[in-house]
């Protein structure tokens, strides 16, 4: 069973952020506006909340979830979310998300044992519910497409860096 008290305080911090930064870096490939990025933010909000109810979700999902349901939690997903985007462009903010994301795959990897997979394909679920969640382009709602481009290429190197296939 991994939990908290497998990561040390720091790790910790990161593999909390990363359902953020799963969103984030498909949000920042290409914004959709005010009503778009609203869509894209609760596309994230409820993978978390069907974590909660899924009975077959992994011990480190539900531990990450349970996290988020504190205030200290929010907020050390916050800080570890800052730390990584402050005073960048969101080309670089996208860059970075996928970066930590990269990191935090090893991590679990290292000291998930057999419930890495299923956290690493968690956190693709995220990015793939939260490009899905909104069209691009098109008017007031009307027209657009699915997922764009730049979201499908943020999909692969998401996946990339989370190896997962």
């Amino acid at each position: 069973m991994t939990d908290k008290a497998s990561f040390a305080p720091e790790e910790w911090k990161k593999i909390v952020g990363s359902p953020i930064l799963a969103g984030m870096a498909v949000t920042l490939a290409d914004p959709s506006g005010l009503w778009g990025t609203l869509k894209e933010g609760m596309a994230s909000a409820s993978a978390l909340m069907d974590a909660k109810k899924d009975a077959g979700a992994s011990s480190l999902i539900k531990a990450i979830v349970a996290e988020l349901e504190t205030s200290e939690g929010r907020t050390m997903a916050r800080e570890a979310f800052k730390a990584e985007m402050t005073a960048k462009t969101p080309a670089e903010m996208k860059v970075q998300a996928i970066t930590a994301l990269s990191i935090v795959a090893r991590l679990v990897e290292s000291k998930a044992g057999v419930e890495a997979p299923a956290f690493k394909a968690w956190l693709n679920g995220i990015a793939e519910r939260v490009a899905a969640a909104s069209k691009e382009g098109g008017f007031l709602g009307f027209g657009g497409i699915a997922v764009s481009d730049a979201e499908k290429a943020t999909l692969a190197e998401v996946a990339s860096a989370l190896r997962v296939s």
